[in-house]
């Protein structure tokens, strides 16, 4: 498992995936991510599927549990470029609100409107 995170204006994270997340790779890139989280450096993290083969349930967790993180601050989970098959399993746990169809770039560019107020 690959992955790379990438922090775009003040308040925004890209996560890119790339291979296989399992339940090795979530602890990684969760101590990763939840220390921005915390110390209110994030609101909106995108999670990019575009390469991402697989994912087990603590690859949904991992999503889940950001969620539940950045509501308190208001914060927002975006995902993008899910395989049909991951869409489906992101369907049925309840994110189908949280899949775009739009490019990264283009979710990038809306979210600089929401996040900025522009």
């Amino acid at each position: 498992m690959k992955h790379d995170v990438e922090k775009v204006g003040d308040e925004i994270v890209i996560i890119r995936l790339k291979g296989e997340l399992d339940h090795h790779s979530t602890t990684e890139i969760r101590n990763e991510i939840v220390p921005m989280i915390k110390n209110g450096s994030i609101k909106v993290l995108v999670w990019n599927l575009k390469d991402l083969n697989f994912m087990d349930s603590s690859g949904i967790g991992l999503i889940l549990g950001r969620m539940r993180e950045l509501a308190p601050i208001d914060g927002q989970t975006i995902i993008v470029n899910p395989s049909p098959t991951m869409r489906k399993i992101f369907q049925f746990a309840g994110l189908s609100p949280y899949i775009y169809s739009e490019s990264e770039i283009e979710i990038i560019s809306k979210l600089g409107g929401i996040v900025y107020g522009q």
